[in-house]
């Protein structure tokens, strides 16, 4: 009951966390997806490059997040933010690479060679077949991708917190500090709830991007 009271009594504080939390993961995997894609479609013309890029986003998602907020300290403090958003939002988009590129390569790869015959058939260019056939095609693994990278990083963006980037990790570290119960259950609750609706809101989005005409084969 005491911890049901403290959530009521601190709604307007665990909103404003979860409105923290939010903007650093989607603007971090907004970017990364600017960029993972691309990557993903342009090593698909080379194996020995994709596995190279492949292993060094395999490489970054092993580092400890702890270690890698830590490590933004030296490296961004030059620049004034070697604490607070702008290092968790830089870590969040190196450790979202890893599962947006695997996906979208994977994806392109394994469009169906027939297809890409035909559409050479039709006459179309390689940006075409790649904008028109080939990416249409891979939207449900790429989404796939993105919504991996979505939950992972929340809860990766909790640990933000111990370098002062707000969030609903805030009070996770409290909890832990003031050996408090209350803001401790608080935060992992709020973290796991804000991760399902995350999922659920992706799984939503790539139904309405995927095409209707393979929206059957593919499993939410």
């Amino acid at each position: 009951m005491e911890i049901v009271r403290f959530i009521i009594d601190n709604l307007d504080i665990i909103g404003t966390r979860t409105i923290e939390h939010i903007s650093i993961v989607f603007l971090a995997v907004g970017i990364a997806i600017a960029t993972a894609v691309p990557i993903g479609v342009a090593i698909t013309q080379s194996k020995s490059t994709a596995d190279t890029v492949l292993y060094l986003a395999s490489m970054m998602i092993t580092v400890p997040s702890i270690a890698l907020f830590g490590l933004m300290i030296p490296l961004l403090s030059p620049i004034g933010h070697g604490i607070g958003y702008v290092p968790a939002v830089v870590a969040v988009i190196l450790y979202s690479q890893l599962p947006i590129i695997r996906n979208t390569y994977t994806a392109i790869t394994n469009v169906d060679p027939a297809l890409r015959e035909a559409a050479k058939g039709m006459g179309m260019s390689t940006w075409q077949r790649l904008r028109q056939v080939e990416i249409p095609l891979a939207i449900p693994v790429i989404m796939a991708g993105v919504r991996t990278a979505v939950v992972m990083n929340i809860g990766v963006t909790a640990i933000a917190a111990y370098i002062g980037a707000g969030g609903l990790g805030t009070f996770i570290s409290r909890g832990i500090s003031q050996s408090d119960p209350r803001q401790l259950v608080t935060g992992a609750l709020a973290v796991s709830l804000l991760a399902i609706a995350a999922d659920l809101f992706l799984a939503l989005v790539q139904r309405l991007l995927t095409s209707r005409g393979i929206q059957g084969e593919v499993t939410p």
